[in-house]
């Protein structure tokens, strides 16, 4: 029996390392001058995984930190579309397109909340600028069920969608109320059927726990009700609560919260129950079928972590097209603009929309691959490290390796001369023990540190 109560201590404000180093390290000095040279030097050997930001929502969900705009006028998305296709015409000024595309995602904001129409013209236009696509590109769209019906599913498929991911988030009355998204379970039952009538044979569904008036015994519900639909992928986020950041948050009671010991309760209940349903664990947030691909890349230790999540789709260097969107490639980060205003400019001006990035050190690189391995496959390799990187693991990390020992001590990380391990129960404070090998992080007190808690 695990006592949570205990884990209370663990609950510290910690990035999630979708990228490392995080999002608060990039720097304006990094410029559109920087990304070109980063593109021309770029192997055209390494394949191209796209994201492309759409970022219009009709109203809020308050629970949501995706970067987002809030409009009902048509004439704003038809502009948007206008400057994501100057955006693409600027791009291939400096990019080779040619490569092979491997992925592509479309992000938001709610993608589906763009007419069929106006999204067949996007995909379109992506493919004519991009037009090496592999066989098995992988190629994917979040869904809000609530802006979603066949005619997106046509034209999806048309473009080569292959997997679609639908936003549900939980299936309470109160807590829907409360989040300010109300969302008829029978409703996301139908647009599922949509897709698998449309041949999608990769489904995942978002469940968030945390959220205000949750209770492990309502959360059990959500889950039950869920796995009715057979979808083939369940990421089961974290609530994070960043109010400094998102003022949609600040609309919340956080009495209402669950308690961080109940919180881990949820987690391990949600486990048990995906597990014992034939799901397994992949990385600190999904759950796969075994015949997932997924499932199949942690078994090979070849899962890997970027901005979209978890993915099998490695060694591509990452596209972001459209507002804010962030791209990298082996040692660097770029963001584009996050306002309509500069990004507009910036496309009406010739240039690439850069807003900000970052240059990875070799000391970033090695720290890079180290989390990164730890958050994807909940184990690392250390004679694999010592000889990529070229490094006597225990001394260059002997810092973390002190800090990582209570986690040992209490038997929820092992650590060999060849191995890291983490145990079934450590993966729940997998943020936690990749913390210590942040070199950025542990610069900066714990009070001062601006991000959601790791419980």
């Amino acid at each position: 029996m695990i006592d949570f109560k205990k884990f209370e201590k663990y609950s510290r404000p910690g990035p999630r390392y979708t990228s490392y180093p995080t999002a608060p390290e990039f720097s304006e000095e990094f410029t559109q001058d920087d990304l070109k040279a980063y593109y021309k030097n770029q192997s055209d050997d390494r394949s191209i995984s796209i994201y492309i930001h759409m970022p219009f929502c009709r109203s809020a969900c308050y629970f949501c930190g995706c970067n987002t705009i809030f409009t009902s006028k048509e004439e704003k998305k038809v502009g948007y579309i206008t400057y994501l296709k100057k955006e693409l015409n600027i791009l291939k000024n400096h990019l080779n397109t040619n490569r092979e595309v491997t992925q592509m995602h479309f992000g938001g904001g709610t993608p589906t909340f763009f007419s069929p129409e106006q999204l067949e013209d996007v995909i379109n236009s992506v493919k004519e600028v991009f037009p090496n696509f592999a066989l098995d590109a992988e190629v994917s769209c979040e869904v809000d069920p609530r802006f979603f019906k066949k005619e997106h599913m046509d034209v999806l498929k048309a473009g080569g969608c292959n997997r679609l991911s639908f936003g549900v988030q939980d299936l309470d009355e109160q807590v829907q109320k409360t989040i300010h998204r109300i969302q008829p379970f029978e409703l996301t039952q139908n647009v599922i059927k949509i897709a698998r009538d449309a041949g999608i044979h990769s489904v995942n569904t978002d469940l968030i726990y945390g959220l205000p008036h949750q209770t492990k015994k309502s959360f059990r519900k959500t889950l039950e009700k869920m796995i009715t639909l057979d979808t083939d992928r369940f990421a089961v986020f974290n609530y994070a609560h960043v109010p400094w950041l998102m003022k949609t948050m600040r609309k919340f009671d956080e009495t209402t919260f669950p308690k961080p010991e109940e919180k881990l309760e949820m987690l391990k209940d949600t486990i048990d129950f995906f597990t014992s349903n034939g799901y397994k664990m992949v990385g600190m947030d999904h759950f796969a079928k075994p015949e997932d691909e997924l499932f199949k890349a942690i078994e090979k230790g070849e899962l890997h972590r970027n901005f979209q999540g978890y993915t099998t789709k490695g060694g591509a260097d990452l596209i972001g097209i459209g507002l804010t969107s962030i791209g990298n490639g082996v040692d660097y980060y770029a963001q584009n603009f996050k306002d309509i205003p500069t990004y507009e400019a910036a496309l009406d001006n010739g240039d690439l929309p850069v807003f900000k990035g970052y240059r990875l050190s070799d000391d970033d690189q090695l720290r890079q691959f180290v989390i990164m391995e730890l958050m994807s496959n909940f184990a690392l390799n250390i004679t694999r490290v010592e000889e990529q990187f070229n490094v006597n693991f225990k001394e260059y990390f002997a810092d973390s390796l002190e800090a990582l020992r209570e986690f040992v001590e209490a038997d929820l990380v092992e650590i060999t001369d060849s191995n890291i391990q983490v145990s079934q129960t450590g993966a729940m404070l997998i943020r936690n023990i990749c913390m210590p090998f942040d070199a950025y992080l542990n610069k900066i007190p714990e009070d001062k540190r601006r991000f959601s808690k790791t419980i």
